[in-house]
């Protein structure tokens, strides 16, 4: 490190818990929609790391797969700061941020990787200077909790999809660059193939209706444990009409029980217009303990409801992942196994 961002680096460790709270914590309600404009080849992509650290070797493979893709990187001041388990202090990863937002030479935002840590930056988030400066914000797991209060406190689409270090898969590929870069009036979601072949080994790969129908609604979720986390604070998603899409990866029934349980208390799955669970990898039951499996256990909160519910579906912690822009209204078709998209999510 150079010893100017040093010294600029210290001071922000010495600022990060004094750094001021979103002054309008009182203003909850849901922010007016806006798009951000869509990419263009050639555009430049900010790098962040806003949830774990990163290292080299992943920055370097993020590289590689964003100019594949046909845009040139720009790479956050503090991406290679490490402060425990984070991805530098609060300060460092919000000066990050904001840093991306204010550059208008920067018209995407990529996080390298999710993690932990993202739900602490929630309260110092400049929502005015993201609602000034609409750009493509990207990423899943950790990033969830940025969605969520982005979209509640700016009103800005962003998008659930591949981290930039994701192994790139022509499927995930292939339908982020049209999600971003050839807006259509609508679009159509079908289920990744590859993820149907792997259900003949691993059937937790497979698509399966809980409840069959149609439903109609804004796209709001993400992971489980951080839509979990969020609810009761002034960032909570909030699913009311909308499909509630959900994944998560590593965890036991068990926990997955708990938050889904949580989440029910707090907002009620019967006010969704529909839900929609992805691909939950290795959350099965682990051990010699008993436990429900993890089809039994989304069926307990699954079947009482009378709106669509499906599970299986591609997206989640998993290399052939579709891109939910979140906010934007969709279609659930359990009978087709599609998603459609009612709208352009860019401008």
């Amino acid at each position: 490190m150079h010893d100017t961002n040093r010294r600029t680096f210290h001071r922000l460790l010495a600022t990060s818990l004094l750094l001021p709270a979103f002054p309008a914590l009182a203003r909850q309600s849901m922010q007016p929609l806006i798009k951000p404009p869509r990419l263009r080849r050639g555009d430049l992509v900010g790098l962040v790391a806003p949830g774990g650290y990163t290292s080299d070797a992943a920055i370097q493979k993020a590289v590689r797969h964003i100019e594949s893709l046909g845009f040139r990187v720009k790479q956050g001041n503090w991406l290679r700061e490490v402060w425990g388990n984070y991805g530098g202090t609060v300060a460092a990863r919000i000066a990050d941020l904001h840093g991306m937002f204010r550059d208008p030479e920067v018209k995407a935002v990529w996080a390298i990787r999710g993690g932990s840590g993202c739900i602490s930056l929630l309260k110092h988030l400049d929502y005015g200077l993201i609602r000034a400066n609409p750009k493509v914000l990207l990423g899943y797991s950790d990033i969830t909790a940025l969605h969520l209060a982005i979209r509640r406190r700016a009103g800005l689409v962003t998008f659930h999809g591949p981290v930039a270090s994701s192994t790139p898969s022509p499927y995930s590929d292939g339908h982020l660059l049209a999600l971003l870069t050839d807006p259509q009036p609508t679009t159509t979601i079908a289920m990744a193939p590859e993820n149907a072949r792997r259900a003949a080994e691993e059937p937790h790969y497979a698509v399966r209706t809980v409840h069959g129908g149609v439903a109609t609604g804004p796209l709001v979720g993400g992971n489980l444990s951080l839509v979990s986390a969020l609810a009761g604070t002034p960032y909570a998603a909030d699913w009311r009409g909308g499909i509630l899409f959900i994944e998560e990866v590593n965890e036991e029934p068990y926990r997955i029980d708990r938050w889904m349980t949580q989440l029910d208390l707090a907002g009620g799955f019967d006010k969704a217009a529909a839900l929609m669970i992805g691909i939950c990898d290795n959350c099965g039951p682990q051990g010699d303990g008993s436990s429900l499996t993890l089809d039994q256990t989304f069926d307990v909160h699954l079947q009482p409801l009378h709106v669509p519910a499906v599970t299986g579906y591609s997206f989640g912690h998993i290399r052939n992942q579709f891109t939910i822009p979140v906010g934007i209204q969709a279609r659930l078709d359990t009978a087709a196994q599609t998603l459609t998209l009612l709208e352009p999510a860019v401008a």
